[in-house]
């Protein structure tokens, strides 16, 4: 997990949300490798296919609760307009990556999102 994130973490007791965010990492991670060519698509594509469907499937639960975060984000110098987390989510194939400078932009916000959440909920968070 991200090592902010991480700390931040630490007063949660919303384990499911935790898990979404360990499995948020790891496919923030691939993005971002992919994209700066550190990885091929093609050795992406197994933990890809592993993260990406889980997410797709996990992220309807929490998007009302991250909605009021990411929306305090901005993503290219302006206030974030789109959700970055369907944003990313919509990348079905590390072989789209590459050049998606606007994934690219939108990656710090979900980071954001995730973190102000974190910090908000503290060991209150029973969801």
């Amino acid at each position: 997990m991200n090592p902010y994130s991480r700390f931040l973490g630490q007063k949660s007791n919303n384990q499911q949300f935790l898990a979404f965010v360990e499995q948020w990492d790891k496919l923030e991670r691939l993005i971002i490798d992919v994209y700066r060519g550190k990885m091929t698509a093609a050795a992406a594509t197994a933990g890809y296919e592993q993260v990406w469907p889980w997410l797709k499937a996990q992220y309807p639960r929490w998007e009302a609760t991250l909605q009021p975060y990411w929306q305090l984000t901005k993503a290219a110098g302006q206030t974030t307009n789109t959700d970055p987390f369907r944003l990313l989510l919509a990348i079905d194939s590390p072989a789209h990556i590459p050049g998606d400078w606007r994934a690219m932009q939108h990656l710090p916000a979900t980071r954001e999102a995730i973190n102000r959440y974190l910090v908000d909920s503290g060991d209150k968070t029973k969801v």
